[in-house]
């Protein structure tokens, strides 16, 4: 397996594995396309006969796939890093603007996982909470959680012997 490299990585840091938010968070570009198409639908409903609805089921549909475009790429820009030394938190919150956060593993007290319902328990994903003594970084809908919450503690162990 290729080794994985980032911008921001430091001499020696070494990156242990990835992950992003459940594609679920991304049901804002689906709804949204939905909706397009919605819209799309009710003219032609309303002028039967008239051939310019098509084009503007098709322009509906179009502006709906962009919308599910964008939401792709948010979910698809936010990611995190947990390497040897910390975790990256990467959150794209729109074209062009985007937030790093990085936490030393050497800074966490616990990391905690909760499943919030029913739906989160069918749809296999929860949410990631890591205490530090200034403050806590909650990850929600986090896919798998208990397996990312494992490889966390191992993260965090392994970074304490090495210190």
């Amino acid at each position: 397996m290729a080794e994985l490299h980032f911008d921001g990585q430091r001499e020696g840091e070494r990156v242990l594995f990835t992950f992003r938010r459940h594609f679920s968070t991304a049901k804002r570009g689906i709804f949204f396309l939905i909706f397009m198409t919605a819209a799309g639908v009710v003219p032609m409903f309303l002028w039967q006969n008239d051939v310019r609805m098509l084009w503007v089921l098709l322009g509906c549909i179009a502006v709906g796939l962009m919308g599910l475009g964008y939401s792709y790429l948010m979910w698809y820009f936010s990611i995190y890093i947990v390497t040897n030394e910390r975790i990256r938190q990467i959150l794209q919150k729109g074209l062009f603007k985007k937030s790093v956060v990085d936490l030393g593993l050497d800074k966490i007290q616990s990391v905690s996982v909760v499943t919030p319902g029913v739906m989160a328990g069918i749809s296999g994903y929860g949410t990631i909470l890591i205490q530090t003594g200034v403050g806590d970084l909650v990850i929600s809908q986090v896919p798998k959680p208990e397996k990312i919450h494992n490889k966390l503690q191992n993260a965090i162990k392994v970074a304490e012997e090495g210190s």
